[in-house]
């Protein structure tokens, strides 16, 4: 399985709207960070988890010709805002796209998309196939086996996902012990990182370094980073081996 990160960012991404910070004004190719979201790829089958306003220049960056199917982790703008940009894949593919998610965020997504879902199809709006899924139940995506792992994001249940070895959990703040049991045994962890202060909806710096070594992950990556946590060079040698920072275009192989 290949696992390539399309964006490492936080909400806004960075850098960030006329900001001159030191992060936001770095030449570094890996202070460049995106909205959040990964390709998996796995026998022929591609699955995006979340599609988020940079999701239409992911794409083209990435070169991704087919897809099976998105996951969606939770219902704020930095992970649907691209939904509309599926079409795409609708008129090349001549298919239906399969969104995977929970009847919550179904209903934002009809919300905030409600052309797509109208009784009167517009010509050339996105075509989606919607499957709920549930807490308590793996799923099968293109024939690919996935755990839903639900976190609290503040008072937001969100879901990250395991499949196989790997598993890919964002905008974390807290996860209860029976979730925690279902990432013990993961050989790759990729976990939320935002800042090094205080935050009431994500895991800090050092949260998420302590999450990482209770789990006990062969290898462990940080991503959903602010540009309040600091460049990725001065960053990386603050952690301890086996946890690093990723960043946009990073490949995995589990």
């Amino acid at each position: 399985m290949k696992v390539t990160f399309l964006g490492t960012g936080t909400s806004q991404g960075i850098p960030v709207i006329a900001c001159d910070c030191e992060v936001c004004i770095s030449e570094n190719k890996h202070d460049k960070r995106l909205r959040v979201s990964v390709l998996i790829e796995h026998q022929g089958k591609s699955i995006v988890v979340d599609a988020g306003p940079d999701f239409r220049y992911q794409m083209l960056r990435a070169g991704v010709r087919h897809l099976d199917a998105l996951l969606f982790t939770h219902e704020h703008k930095d992970h649907v805002a691209g939904l509309d940009d599926v079409r795409a894949f609708n008129y090349k593919q001549q298919s239906e796209i399969n969104v995977y998610a929970d009847l919550r965020v179904q209903q934002a997504l009809k919300r905030e998309f409600h052309y797509i879902f109208s009784e009167a199809k517009y010509p050339g709006i996105p075509r989606l196939e919607l499957h709920e899924i549930r807490a308590d139940q793996p799923f099968t995506v293109a024939g690919i086996e996935i755990i839903p792992i639900s976190v609290m994001h503040y008072k937001l249940p969100v879901f990250g996902y395991r499949i196989g070895d790997f598993t890919y959990i964002t905008d974390a703040k807290t996860i209860d012990n029976e979730n925690i049991e279902k990432i013990r045994g993961s050989k790759i962890l990729v976990i939320n990182a935002l800042q090094k202060e205080s935050h009431v909806s994500h895991l800090t710096f050092d949260e998420a370094i302590d999450l990482a070594q209770e789990i006990g992950a062969a290898e462990t990556y940080l991503t959903h980073i602010s540009h309040r946590l600091g460049t990725h060079a001065n960053i990386s040698v603050e952690l301890p081996n086996g946890i690093a920072l990723a960043y946009d275009g990073l490949e995995l192989h589990s």
